[in-house]
């Protein structure tokens, strides 16, 4: 037996898993066709030696390849397939029936009411972890956050999913409201104003290329991050970043970097520096609105 032919039977072990991982993301039969096709080339062209969990790699790989899709459907505006509605309405069936059976109207509300609704990141992390029992370590990898922002994405989408807590809109305000009073204590150099927004075990942390513009690698607690931002932000404003409330930095216009604050109970937890071009290019990023 030839490489690729064995290479070819050790995927197909994983095509069904792969294949539910990807239609409930994309909430698309024919969308996650062209996922997993996109998966099998990738792992064609990859050293199978090199693999040790295959099934957790190609369930990698098929989520960041169904992400990159949610964020282009997202870009152009597009509207959901009608295949969507088909696939709440006659849920596939899952590798596990009985856990399929405990989720198919979670499933079905969420693809024909909510998911669509949700920034793509989000929606990523809820399906993973609630309809998939994936862990939010290995999300953190797929979404590009931490582990700490990989379960806010999940249960901010959980609450929307269940329609329980604060509506968009409020929740919209109360981050955007957050995050300006943490621009505004950061530019006037108020470092008090900066701990009263921050939690005490708050992590910021910096991509390669925001290193390289002068930000530390990982720091931690308030008082650090607090230290860090003070006198700064001059050039920052607060946007929408895949639905989110984040910070754009774009000194004469030229956007330089972004950054993701994860928040919870009124504190931000966690923020993330992105200034890696690729990645930057990656996110949607909108205005708030007035």
């Amino acid at each position: 037996m030839d490489e690729q032919t064995w290479m070819a039977e050790r995927f197909e072990t994983h095509r069904e898993r792969l294949g539910q991982v990807a239609r409930r993301i994309l909430g698309s039969g024919s969308e996650a066709e062209d996922a997993i096709q996109e998966a099998w080339l990738r792992f064609s062209r990859s050293d199978p030696h090199a693999v040790d969990n295959l099934g957790g790699w190609l369930t990698t790989v098929v989520a960041r390849i169904c992400l990159d899709m949610l964020r282009t459907r997202k870009s152009r505006h597009e509207e959901p397939e009608a295949d969507a509605v088909r696939l709440a309405e006659h849920h596939t069936p899952a590798v596990d029936p009985e856990q399929d059976a405990r989720t198919a109207d979670t499933v079905g509300i969420a693809l024909t009411v909510v998911l669509d609704r949700l920034a793509p990141a989000e929606r990523v992390a809820f399906v993973l972890h609630d309809l998939l029992d994936v862990s939010f370590q290995d999300i953190a990898r797929i979404v590009d956050r931490s582990p700490v922002a990989a379960r806010q994405l999940a249960s901010r989408a959980r609450r929307r999913v269940q329609g329980a807590g604060r509506t968009d809109d409020d929740e919209l305000r109360a981050d955007r409201r957050l995050v300006e009073a943490f621009l505004a204590a950061s530019r006037q150099g108020d470092l008090a104003g900066l701990l009263a927004v921050l939690d005490p075990e708050v992590v910021f942390r910096a991509d390669a290329t925001a290193v390289k513009l002068g930000a530390a690698p990982v720091t931690h607690g308030a008082e650090a991050v607090a230290a860090a931002f003070k006198g700064r932000a001059q050039q920052a404003t607060a946007v929408l970043i895949d639905g989110s409330v984040g910070v754009r930095v774009a000194p004469g216009g030229r956007l330089l970097l972004v950054l993701r604050p994860t928040i919870v109970g009124g504190r931000i937890v966690d923020v993330e520096a992105v200034a890696d071009r690729g990645s930057l290019a990656d996110l949607i990023i909108d205005e708030l609105p007035a």
